[in-house]
């Protein structure tokens, strides 16, 4: 499970056998997690135990690393 980024206290990751779907990342703080597609467009698959402002707060951290997570998302797949 690459960590792709520790931020806020937000732990942003995928799983090393998920490259059969879109790209996508998760996303966990305390006991809170969800998952977030990045393609086509960037989507909220789920959210639970997060507050609406944590979710609003993950949602700009996605769009403001968006680019970065597509690029380690590639780099990793690309190795396997």
């Amino acid at each position: 499970m690459p960590v792709v980024l520790r931020i806020k206290g937000y732990r942003f990751y995928f799983f090393s056998n998920e490259n059969a779907e879109p790209k996508h990342i998760h996303v966990t703080k305390a006991d809170a997690n969800g998952k977030i597609w990045l393609e086509p467009i960037i989507e909220t698959a789920y959210f639970y135990g997060f507050t609406l402002k944590e979710q609003k707060e993950i949602e700009e951290i996605i769009r403001e690393n968006s680019d970065y997570f597509k690029k380690v998302w590639d780099e990793y797949f690309e190795k396997q």
